[in-house]
């Protein structure tokens, strides 16, 4: 399946906006697009539909998903916690099955799918179970969100390679919420440094926006602009080798 796995080195360093601003991109491009968010925490109480999870509206929005809530997120708890412990507090452990089944469902009515994991890549589903789990369960290769300060040098080089460990392919690094204005000097080398360490090409540096915002359903383009090559060079090679006999 064309997609990415959308996680972080850290829980709050924007993965919801980076995965709905890819979601817009690629419908900007012509395809169908799936939004998937497996396993939620932190969800909101409706009287009418149940635990609902802001990040699932906003990604199913930028994707114009054509799903409901329940297929594009169909584990939910209500808490700040990681998926095991809010599975094993409720008593109510993780639907593997409803997983998979909203995943074929989105497989079959879309040409490119975004799903967002939940917090960092080690972040515990269930007890044999981690994210990077779920992103190889899904085969999708990773985009990994990073926040710009000090000490993202550290937790991004882990999060790549404890995805290297387990033979993950990783797309890309996202540094987010950079702003140019008042950015440090940490702040300004960590892209170049982390590039040089970890032997890879310069993360893609995503500038803070204050127009953004995932409630309203709002990506500015200061947020698309710097993805919009690296999404339309990955359709471009998908493309292209579906034109491969």
């Amino acid at each position: 399946m064309n997609g990415w796995f959308v996680t972080g080195t850290d829980t709050g360093v924007g993965k919801t906006v980076i995965g709905g601003a890819l979601a817009m991109l690629v419908r900007a491009a012509g395809l169908r697009v799936g939004a998937f968010k497996p396993v939620a925490t932190g969800c909101r109480r409706d009287m009418r539909l149940g635990l609902v999870c802001e990040d699932a509206e906003f990604l199913a929005h930028c994707a114009d998903a054509a799903e409901d809530l329940a297929t594009i997120n169909p584990v939910r708890y209500a808490g700040d916690l990681a998926p095991m412990v809010a599975a094993e507090w409720r008593k109510q452990p993780i639907d593997w099955n409803a997983i998979d089944q909203s995943w074929g469902r989105i497989q079959q009515s879309s040409d490119w799918v975004v799903t967002e994991g939940a917090g960092g890549l080690l972040v515990p589903i269930d007890r044999n179970n981690t994210m990077a789990d779920l992103a190889r369960r899904l085969d999708l290769p990773l985009v990994i969100v990073a926040r710009p300060g000090l000490g993202t040098i550290n937790h991004t080089l882990l999060t790549l390679e404890a995805a290297r460990a387990r033979k993950l392919t990783v797309a890309a690094v996202v540094v987010n919420g950079y702003r140019p204005g008042s950015a440090t000097l940490a702040e300004e080398t960590n892209p170049e440094v982390i590039s040089r360490l970890a032997k890879m090409p310069i993360p893609l540096i995503v500038p803070f926006d204050a127009r953004t915002d995932t409630r309203q359903g709002i990506v500015g383009e200061s947020v698309l602009f710097p993805l919009r090559d690296f999404v339309n060079q990955a359709i471009g090679q998908q493309r292209k080798a579906s034109r491969t006999p």
